[in-house]
């Protein structure tokens, strides 16, 4: 044995004299009972024993015990394993029970009891020591312990008790362990916690030194047959240098020695290195090690080294969602499908026959990966599974891979790929069903159609489904238990195309066709590749589904084109919502378009600068100028008067002509909310009636604005835009996700319904008329609370009457109307069509104006109309012309300056339509022959429908046919119609004449047939 330094047998000389109660010399020298506890200091209880003594004690097989304060069952005890023995002046750690979460780790214990874990009391309670593991008897102050301790207001047994123990206090045996008079007030002070273990520095009470004793840490290992690996064990001696170790008998062929590293110092760990190579085969070996140190002391320890053998891809999958396997190390193999940025998959060629279980995984890598598609490879790793986001079904339904590679070996190079299976989206009862397939190649045989790109420039992904595009349940069902099996319907028939770089705003984007777009409604006639399972979305909490990596780019086709003007409505009015996504005059870099005024940045919400900007503003007044509509409300604009408005304004009517387009007047109030509701109009088309109008009760956030218009003919209507409460940023109680698919604020957004109906009679009385609109972004589909309230109160869906199955927006892959046209049952008989233009939901969010995280190259914005915002645009046809009647004799009558509708009747009357376009009616030939003095080509029509219903004329082109003629005469063009046509005998009966116009400029397009 060294002499120890001087100052060492000084502070040896003034230590401490043990006072042994303890007949053995162990003691308990620390109790904490708050582990976990709020405020804890530490996360799990702790008993910590002490030989206080001068020679090692065999405490194996020995316990601690626990009893209450008062109480008399000792039942609570942890039993110190066998052959366990404490040197002089060490410490011996046993981490008990946990309280909560609050706290940190105890250092490493020397016994972590983690069945029938002791739960002490924080605060009073009793722990002996005792030298067996017989349970003491049910008495709350037993006899005949080796020691035992009471703390708080517990039972007295070895003198008073200790004060109460807190959250972050410990009762500790003064001079760190070698005080024991039994006299627990005494022999501990309660203090800050402070757990020891083995591996603290040795505390010889009394002075005197000990030659400690070598101690190995030889732990069981695991192998896997095949894959080559090494693992370390370890020998310490607190006051000597572990010098050498050797084999103790024989190692089995296949393992080897490796490199030893000797201790640097008094208790450094020495290390040695055992290598196993691929040849070993699967069984369970007894190695054993002699350790050796610089003062003549050796050590021995035994351990067992398991080898597992090769474990075929289908066993590790299991038919479970979750593999039987997990945590478990294994070697597996197979050939190499496809190639991630942080992985591969590998695949059984030969499987094992059971449809039920997956031939495929995915080995995790995390960086990427060296081998190549078509190698044969042998993989050792961990079976692990990994949930893909953070919600409860991605935990229920984790992703099984192999993670933790410890060894890759390519067996061979250029192996065909094992055959995909085919896989019909369309013939799957659940989701869940693509769980057999997890990892494998396959062949989806459906026609798959594109249902959702908002991700493909951020993910590199596309949502595609067989048997065309999946619709919103609750655009089509009330919200219910149909609703959420529509839901559950498509998932199972929908996936995922994932680009496979695993990589946030991937370049060049995928799947974009030459045009710079892939659209939802485009379509591709099978995808082959491996299947995979995350989010659909960016969201953690979103729904998943199963995805396809591809291994052949897919091949898309168009059969909906995009549509580069608006639908055709009809109507002599025109009427539009438009979402402008947050048009903001002012930027979030703090500066914005001259006069545009200042915001803070939070308060900002569109266009980050000044080239944002003119992007943002070109491709809103594209889709604004498309729409050509003759009232326009526009939701999600800057509230800010109506300087964002009249910016848009100015737009136009550089673009259209000067005075196209007005700003109808702010209203009372558009509230505080950063945005509001707008509306254009074109003076020159219609009038303002009375004065704007807002509701800004409190429900509404964003206050309902109004406006009263009247046609030249004086034909007079209201439009109301609205812009409802969304469905993010969840509420509490029924404005919380109830789970029934209307999302958050369902409760808000039906109050704010009601007050429109409620408030209704304010804008009929203030617009003079009952033919009202009511428009915008309602935030709820269309059989959903808030609708279905307005519907049921006789407010009609205009745009259902027309097309049932229109959409105004994609969420979740699922196509929806947010946007609506309603209307009172006055404008509904006015109405001769509504639907969306459908430029902006079906197109990726990746080809808008913004600017950020485009790289050079991979910017696919275009000066267009498409994704001006992500909202679809909606219109709506309106049929508001004055109708002019004849009596059964010679009439003079005469139109208005807007749209006018002529039924002469019978007589020979003049007609003067003045301005607009003026339809001139004709049912029967007796309608006598009339002169229409001001008839202007191109503009105003003649309606012969009923007429040549009514002479049996069914000719697709009269005109051609001569089953209606044209003669010029001195003062115009002479009308009639002939029953026979050219082909036959009979004569033209005339009909109309048009003054001063000629036959050259009647056409198809002068007439109704």
């Amino acid at each position: 044995m060294r002499i120890k330094p001087l100052v060492s047998l000084l502070a040896a000389a003034f230590a401490a004299p043990a006072v042994l109660a303890s007949a053995s010399g162990v003691v308990i020298s620390q109790v904490y009972g708050g582990g976990g506890n709020a405020n804890a200091t530490y996360s799990r209880d702790f008993i910590e024993l002490f030989n206080a003594g001068t020679t090692p004690v065999t405490i194996g097989g020995w316990s601690v015990q626990y009893a209450s304060a008062a109480g008399t069952s000792w039942t609570n005890k942890t039993v110190i394993p066998a052959g366990v023995v404490l040197q002089p002046g060490r410490y011996y750690l046993i981490a008990e029970a946990s309280g909560g979460a609050a706290g940190v780790a105890l250092p490493t214990p020397d016994i972590d009891v983690t069945s029938g874990a002791i739960n002490m009391s924080g605060a009073s309670g009793k722990v002996a020591l005792v030298t067996n593991g017989t349970t003491l008897p049910a008495v709350a102050a037993p006899t005949g312990v080796e020691d035992i301790l009471s703390y708080g207001s517990s039972t007295p047994v070895e003198g008073s008790p200790t004060p109460a123990l807190a959250a972050t206090t410990a009762a500790l045996r003064n001079a760190a362990g070698c005080t024991d008079t039994n006299a627990n007030s005494a022999d501990f002070t309660v203090g800050p916690v402070s757990p020891r273990n083995g591996a603290t520095p040795a505390n010889l009470c009394g002075g005197g030194n000990v030659n400690q004793p070598i101690i190995p840490s030889c732990p069981d290992q695991a192998a896997v047959s095949g894959a080559a690996s090494s693992f370390v064990v370890s020998a310490t001696d607190s006051d000597s240098r572990v010098n050498a170790a050797s084999v103790v008998g024989a190692l089995p062929a296949g393992v080897t020695l490796g490199s030893f590293v000797g201790a640097s110092a008094d208790g450094v760990a020495a290390t040695q290195q055992i290598n196993v190579d691929n040849t070993l085969a699967a069984g369970n070996y007894n190695l054993g090690l002699k350790w050796d140190n610089d003062e003549a002391q050796t050590a021995s320890c035994t351990f067992k080294l398991s080898v597992s053998g090769v474990v075929k891809i289908p066993a590790i999958q299991g038919s479970g969602a979750k593999s039987g396997m997990d945590g478990t190390t294994v070697t597996t193999g197979g050939v190499v499908t496809k190639l991630i940025n942080n992985g591969f998959y590998l695949q059984d060629p030969d499987g094992d026959g059971d449809p039920a279980t997956s031939d495929g995984i995915f080995v995790f890598t995390s960086t990427a990966p060296t081998v190549a598609v078509g190698d044969k490879v042998n993989v050792s790793a961990k079976v692990q599974e990994y949930s893909v986001s953070s919600s409860a079904a991605s935990q229920a339904n984790p992703l099984t891979e192999l993670s933790s590679v410890t060894n890759v070996t390519v067996v061979s190079t250029g192996n065909p790929l094992p055959l995909p299976v085919e896989v019909s989206l369309a013939s799957l009862a659940s989701q869940s069903d693509m769980e057999r397939y997890e990892g494998m190649l396959v062949h989806i045989t459906d026609p798959l159609t594109v249902n959702q790109t908002n991700f493909v420039g951020s993910w590199g992904q596309l949502t595609v489904s067989a048997g065309g595009r999946t619709l919103n349940p609750t655009n089509v069902l009330r919200p219910g238990p149909a609703a959420l099996a529509m839901q559950a319907a498509n998932l199972a028939r929908s996936v995922v195309l994932d680009d496979s770089s695993a990589t946030k705003f991937p370049n060049p984007t995928p799947y974009l066709w030459q045009d710079g777009t892939v659209r939802a409604g485009d379509t591709v006639d099978g995808v082959t590749g491996v299947v995979d399972f995350g989010p659909s979305t960016d969201s953690a909490t979103g729904p998943l589904a199963y995805k396809i990596h591809p291994t052949a780019a897919p091949v898309f086709a168009r059969p909906i084109a995009r549509p580069l003007a608006p639908p055709a409505v009809g109507g002599n009015v025109r009427v539009a919502s438009s979402n402008v996504l947050n048009f903001f005059t002012t930027f979030t870099n703090g500066s914005a378009v001259p006069g545009g005024g200042a915001c803070p940045s939070a308060g900002c919400r569109g266009a980050d600068n000044q080239a944002e900007f003119d992007r943002q503003r070109t491709k809103i007044l594209a889709a604004l100028s498309g729409l050509n509509a003759d009232v326009v409300g526009l939701m999600e604009i800057q509230n800010s008067g109506n300087f964002a408005v009249q910016n848009l304004v100015d737009g136009l009517n550089a673009m259209m002509g000067v005075n196209t387009y007005a700003a109808v007047p702010l209203p009372p109030s558009t509230g505080t909310d950063a945005i509001r509701v707008a509306m254009i109009y074109k003076p020159a088309k219609l009038g303002l009636m009375g004065a704007s109008m807002s509701d800004d009760n409190a429900i509404n956030n964003r206050p309902t604005y109004a406006q009263g218009f009247v046609a030249p003919n004086g034909e007079k209507f209201a439009v109301v835009v609205n812009h409802l409460k969304s469905k993010g940023s969840c509420g509490t109680g029924a404005n919380g996700d109830t789970g029934d698919l209307q999302g958050c604020w369902n409760l808000q957004r039906k109050q704010q319904a009601q007050r429109l109906l409620d408030w209704l009679p304010t804008v009929t009385a203030t617009a003079g008329t009952d033919r009202v609109i009511m428009l915008g972004d309602f935030n709820s589909y269309a059989k959903e609370d808030p609708i279905d309230l307005l519907t049921s109160a006789g407010i009609v869906d205009l745009v259902s009457m027309f097309d049932p199955a229109d959409y105004s927006y994609v969420f979740d892959a699922s196509a929806g109307r947010l946007d609506h046209g309603l209307g009172t049952a006055a404008i509904a008989a006015k109405v001769t069509g509504a639907t969306s233009w459908h430029i902006n939901a079906d197109e990726p969010e990746w080809i808008d104006y913004n600017t950020e995280d485009k790289a050079a190259g991979n910017d696919w914005y275009q000066p267009n109309q498409f994704r001006a915002s992500d909202h679809d645009p909606m219109l709506i046809g309106l049929n508001l012309v004055k109708t002019v009647y004849g009596t059964n004799g010679n009439d003079t009558l005469v139109g208005t300056d807007g749209d006018d509708v002529f039924e002469g009747g019978l007589g020979r009357d003049t007609m003067t339509g003045k301005g607009g376009k003026n339809q001139f009616v004709y049912r029967t030939g007796s309608d006598g022959l009339d002169t229409v003095t001001d008839f202007k080509p191109g503009q105003d029509t003649l309606v012969f429908t009923e007429l040549l219903k009514s002479v049996h004329i069914t000719s697709a082109d009269p005109l051609a046919t001569g089953h209606v003629t044209c003669t010029n005469q001195a003062d115009g063009a002479l009308i009639g119609y002939d029953p026979d046509g050219s082909a036959g005998a009979a004569t033209s009966r005339p009909m109309v004449k048009l003054k001063a116009v000629l036959c050259s400029a009647v056409n198809a397009a002068s007439f109704k047939f």
